[in-house]
C-alpha cells in the first residue's frame, strides 16, 4: 500500500471518529448551572483561579514543531505557508489565510504558568489519537463528542499535563487563520483553528501583516464550527447550551466532565498496564 494511500484511509477513519462521536452524542448538554457548580472538581481547577488564564497575550495556539495534517501530508506549523490547504474534520479542505505567531523568552530560572503549554500525551484521548505528543496553549480547544473543549479543563496531571519539550529556551507559539473556523488535525488529533474576531488577531506579534494582507472590509468575525463551552465566561457558555438544545427538561450533562472523567479514566488504565 502505497504512503499516499495509508495517509488518506488515517485520514478518512480520523473523520469518521470524530464526527461519529459528535453525532452520537446528540444536541443536548446541561443547563448552565450545573456546569458551573462541577467546575471546582476538576484538577484544573484545583490549580488556582489565575492558572492558565491567558496572560500571555491573548492567542491560542498550536507549540512550534506541532504536525497539521494537509493535503500533501503532515507538516509542521511553522512551515505552513499562506495558501496551503489544510485537511479539516469537516471533510473539507481549506486554504491557510494567514499564520499568526507568537513568541516568548524565559525571565529568570523559570516560565511564567500562563505561558508554559499543555501536553497531551501520545494515545491519552484514545488508542490512537494523539499519534505524538501534542504540545497547545492553555485556552487552546480540541474538539470533542461534538464541542470545543479548552485543554486547560482537561488536566489530570497524567496524560494532560502542563509540560515542556526539554531543552527549550524559547516558546513559541504559531496559530492558523483559515476563512471559517474549523477543526484541524494535529498530531492526529482535531483542534480548533483561530477563532477570528473584529481585533483579536492583534495579539499576535506579527499582526500588522494580517492588517496589511487584509483591510479591514475582509476582517469580518466568525462563527464558530461547534459550540465551545468551558468553565468561564457565562454568556459564550449560554450560547454554546442555546446552540445546543439545553432545556430545563433533558437530562442533566457536563461535556467537559465527561471527556475528563473519559480521558482520566484512560491515563489510569494506561499506567496499570504499563
Amino acid at each position: 500500500m502505497s504512503s499516499k494511500t495509508e495517509r488518506q484511509l488515517r485520514l478518512n477513519r480520523a473523520r469518521r471518529h470524530f464526527l461519529g462521536v459528535a453525532v452520537a452524542t446528540g444536541a443536548r448538554v446541561a443547563a448552565l448551572g450545573t456546569i458551573v457548580a462541577t467546575a471546582s472538581s476538576l484538577p484544573a481547577r484545583a490549580l488556582g483561579t489565575n492558572w492558565g488564564k491567558d496572560k500571555g497575550g491573548g492567542a491560542n495556539c498550536f507549540l512550534r514543531g506541532t504536525a497539521i495534517m494537509t493535503v500533501a501530508g503532515e507538516v509542521r506549523i511553522e512551515d505552513l505557508r499562506i495558501g496551503d490547504l489544510v485537511e479539516t474534520v469537516a471533510g473539507a479542505a481549506r486554504a491557510v489565510k494567514w499564520i499568526g505567531r507568537q513568541t516568548f523568552r524565559k525571565n529568570g530560572s523559570s516560565w511564567p504558568e500562563s505561558v508554559v503549554p499543555i501536553r497531551i500525551a501520545r494515545h491519552a484521548l484514545d488508542r490512537q489519537t494523539p499519534h505524538r505528543d501534542l504540545y497547545l496553549s492553555a485556552n487552546h480547544a480540541l474538539f470533542i463528542d461534538g464541542v470545543f473543549i479548552r485543554v486547560k479543563e482537561l488536566v489530570n496531571g497524567r496524560s494532560i499535563a502542563p509540560a515542556l519539550p526539554s531543552g527549550l529556551e524559547t516558546i513559541e507559539y504559531f496559530n492558523i487563520v483559515l476563512d471559517t473556523h474549523e477543526a484541524v488535525l494535529a498530531e492526529g488529533a482535531p483542534a480548533e483553528t483561530y477563532l477570528l474576531g473584529t481585533d483579536n488577531y492583534e495579539s499576535f506579534t506579527n499582526f500588522v501583516e494580517f492588517e496589511r494582507l487584509y483591510p479591514a472590509e475582509q476582517r469580518l468575525p466568525m462563527t464558530p464550527f461547534a459550540p465551545i463551552v468551558g468553565y468561564e465566561g457565562g454568556r459564550e457558555h449560554l450560547e454554546a447550551l442555546l446552540r445546543m438544545g439545553a432545556s430545563c427538561l433533558v437530562p442533566v450533562r457536563d461535556p467537559i466532565q465527561e471527556a475528563y472523567e473519559r480521558i482520566a479514566a484512560r491515563a489510569e488504565e494506561v499506567s496499570t498496564e504499563a
